[in-house]
Parts: structure tokens; sequence; C-alpha cells
């Protein structure tokens, strides 16, 4: 149980949030910073995170910072994308509900494709298959394959990267 604990630890979490706490109250009083200490020790050995996978290796950070700039790209044209839709006089194209396969291996991995996915406008993800990694998305243009097709490649290509950052496979 010791070793549990111990593995669960973290200083600079348990800094941070009571940091953060303090913050949240608007005053840095002995009061605040006890009860942020309290609320930390609490939330890291209580509430432990799944380690970073490929922590032991390190994240590749200059494709970290590659996929930040793809992302803001694909954010822009995702949301012009929505908006033509949504403004022009033409009838609204089908939706497409698609199965997507994944080749992540890690679960946190898994977990941050799908909030990527999440946060561009013209496709949500509606359910998960974990133990198969699969996708189950909704896309707001499905009115042809080549549309369709279009935005299984675009999750092809956030999957490789997210591989090829957090995964010491890819």
């Amino acid at each position: 149980m010791l070793a549990g604990i111990r593995r669960r630890f973290r200083p600079q979490s348990v800094l941070w949030l009571t940091f953060m706490w303090a913050l949240l109250w608007g005053e840095f009083s002995v009061a605040n910073i006890i009860a942020g200490l309290a609320i930390a020790l609490a939330v890291t050995l209580l509430l432990p995170l799944p380690s970073i996978p490929g922590s032991g290796s390190g994240i590749r950070l200059a494709a970290l910072l590659r996929l930040g700039g793809t992302f803001a790209m694909d954010l822009i044209t995702s949301s012009v994308k929505v908006a033509v839709i949504a403004l022009r006089r033409a009838p609204v194209p089908p939706g497409a509900i698609v199965v997507v396969p994944m080749r992540v291996q890690e679960d946190l991995v898994f977990s941050f494709a799908v909030t990527l996915i999440n946060l561009q406008p013209g496709g949500t993800v509606t359910d998960l298959d974990i133990a198969d990694r699969k996708l189950t998305m909704h896309l707001i243009d499905g009115s042809s394959t080549k549309a369709i097709d279009r935005e299984i490649t675009r999750i092809a290509q956030l999957e490789r990267r997210l591989i090829h950052i957090f995964e010491r496979n890819g």
C-alpha cells in the first residue's frame, strides 16, 4: 500500500493544485494554503491520473508543436466549412454515421484523439469502443463518399501524428 501511495504522490501536482486553489479563493491566506494542500493531496492520492504514454522516452516536442499548428488551421478550415453549410441557401447536406478504426495503443492517446476530434466543428464522436479501438462518428456533411473519405483521412492523419508524438512504436 505504501508503495502505491509513493507512486501516486506527485509534489509538483500538489504545489500546482494548492496554488490554483488559492487563486480560486482570491487570496493567499494560511487557511487557504492549508485547505489547498489538503485538497491537492486528496486529489493526487485518491484520484491518480494515468501515466503519460512514452514518459520513459519523452514526448516528441517538435511534433507536438506541429500538431498544435495543424490543429489550429484545421479548426479554422472546419469552422468556415460549417459556416458555409449553415449560411448557404441550399438545403443542408445529409449527415453520415461512420465507424472509424483507430490504431493507437494507449488509452490516454485514444482519449486525446477523441477530444481533438470533438473540438473540431463538423463531426462528433458519438460512441467509443475502447476494446476494439473504434470510433462511431456523426459527420455533418455526408453528401458524398468523397466528403466522408476526406473526414476519415483527416482522422487517420491526426491519429498518425498522435502515435508519432506519444507512442514509442510510432
